[in-house]
């Protein structure tokens, strides 16, 4: 038995795992019955089923191959940008108090998300960036803050 298509093996793989711990973390709660469900029922059912669509990507992988079998190495430059992306929106909202960093607000994490996140790409092109940072900052208040009312921090200041 060999793995004809390393990327589907993998991906397969992947969705098993998460769909077995996601079907392990809803034991902890009542599952109850089909008629009366409890709150552990839809995520272990959940969890269930992308365990099997895991297993039958998995299996399908080792019995054909595709044009792309082989795995390429990783990208390590979007990969770093976008998890340092996230985390810095993080602390933006939220700050670190324990380290003493305060919050930077809404926007400016953002702002700071948009840029940090663009360094994904291939190339950086100032105009475009500060445009989609300026709208993305738009969209978000109007969303959160005017439609949804959520008590959001804007600015440091606030």
């Amino acid at each position: 038995m060999s793995i004809r298509n390393q990327k589907d093996f993998f991906a397969g793989l992947l969705f098993a795992a998460l769909g077995v711990v996601f079907a392990w973390g809803a034991q902890d709660y009542q599952v109850g019955s089909s008629a009366r469900m409890g709150p552990g029922y839809f995520p272990l059912l959940l969890g269930l089923i992308l365990a099997a669509l895991g297993l039958v990507v998995m299996a399908r992988s080792i019995r054909r191959a595709t044009a792309s079998e082989r795995i390429n190495a990783w990208a390590w430059r979007p990969l770093v940008a976008i998890i340092s992306a996230n985390l810095l929106f993080g602390v933006a909202l939220g700050g670190l108090p324990n380290w003493g960093v305060p919050a930077l607000g809404l926007m400016l994490g953002i702002y700071g998300l948009t840029f940090v996140a663009s360094l994904a790409g291939q190339r950086f092109n100032l105009r475009e960036v500060s445009s989609l940072a300026c709208a993305l900052a738009l969209l978000s208040y109007v969303a959160f803050v005017l439609l949804l009312k959520l008590p959001l921090a804007l600015w440091p200041w606030n």
